[in-house]
């Protein structure tokens, strides 16, 4: 009777021990365990052969069975859109974790739709920590005007950005995409509210081509238009894989630059593990795998390709305080253009 206590009391010890030495991270991969599976949104340029990378080296970091569920987005405006009526309806949201730029992400934070998690304690850099414990920054891309190499001349790619007034584009050449919120950056950061908004006014007489960043992509493909206003360099780094002529006029400042935020919906179904998902895409491993996968990477980890790219550049990063007003000359500036009623 006497070995039986002293080993159930060494037990508990050991048991009492464990917990005491049990991280933030620990408990949340634990909870990620119980529930099972991730519903995931991510850009569309990530493909399902790049999702399924992520989820195994997810899976293989934290020993987990995590089954992970892809969409897809071709419009993150529309997807966020849908979350926020499911949330004003009281719904569950469809995803888990949401991997769309810090401008979509304002939207949700605006509306108080995150679900808040403690990143700093969870093992996140602070500085990359956004919307009130809503979202971490793991990746950043960074936007030109885009054109197609093989049908514009080269005395005729933009050296500025108001070189996309000249009337020579005129005619449904130039097409503009639903990411007014490249546009809205220019007003907080370089330009101001002012120049900006007139900037825009004059662009939207210059017969624009008007859509979805993917479906003007296949056009300037096939020479419909000859360039588009804003593209993200997740397109360009599609069109190097296939060898598609489509390059970014790169030599224009200042360069937008959105940062892929990564957060978890209120409401979520899997909230912990979307959070765990958020987290391993800052990591090592996560940024590999983005890079591989996605084409970028973060600009505030020091060393990785998209940190090394911005060094010497006029490079626009959004601030969470100025997330308001992005927000509302996104959607002024979609008015304008015609993208929106």
């Amino acid at each position: 009777m006497k070995l039986c206590a002293i080993l159930l009391a060494a037990a508990l010890v050991f048991c009492v021990a464990d917990r005491a030495f049990a991280t933030p991270l620990d408990d949340l991969v634990a909870k990620a365990k119980k529930e099972g599976a991730l519903e995931l949104l991510a850009p569309s340029t990530l493909g399902p052969q790049g999702s399924q990378a992520l989820a195994a080296g997810f899976n293989k970091k934290y020993g987990l069975g995590i089954k992970v569920n892809y969409s897809p987005s071709n419009n993150m405006v529309g997807d966020v859109a849908r979350v926020v009526t499911q949330g004003a309806a009281g719904a569950q949201p469809e995803w888990d974790v949401m991997v769309v730029t810090d401008a979509h992400h304002a939207t949700l934070w605006l509306r108080k739709l995150h679900q808040p998690f403690d990143y700093a304690k969870l093992g996140v850099n602070s500085r990359w920590v956004q919307y009130d414990n809503g979202t971490v920054i793991m990746a950043n891309q960074f936007v030109y005007p885009a054109y197609n190499k093989t049908a514009l001349a080269e005395k005729d790619v933009p050296k500025k950005w108001e070189d996309l007034l000249d009337p020579k584009w005129k005619g449904g050449k130039l097409g503009m995409s639903t990411t007014t919120h490249h546009l809205a950056r220019l007003a907080v950061g370089a330009w101001g509210e002012q120049k900006t908004t007139e900037y825009v006014k004059a662009l939207a007489k210059q017969d624009l081509i008007l859509g979805t960043m993917g479906a003007l992509y296949t056009r300037l493909q096939t020479g419909e238009i000859l360039a588009i206003a804003t593209l993200t360099d997740s397109y360009i780094n599609t069109a190097k894989k296939a060898g598609a002529p489509i390059v970014h006029a790169d030599k224009i400042e200042p360069v937008v630059s959105p940062a892929y935020n990564a957060g978890v919906p209120k409401g979520a179904a899997h909230p912990n593990t979307g959070a765990l998902f958020a987290i391993f895409l800052t990591t090592s491993e996560g940024q590999t795998l983005w890079e591989q996968n996605g084409g970028q990477t973060s600009a505030f980890i020091p060393g990785t390709t998209a940190y090394k790219y911005a060094q010497g550049k006029k490079v626009l990063y959004m601030k969470p305080e100025q997330a308001e007003t992005i927000d509302r000359l996104s959607n002024e500036y979609g008015k304008i253009l015609g993208l929106q009623q």
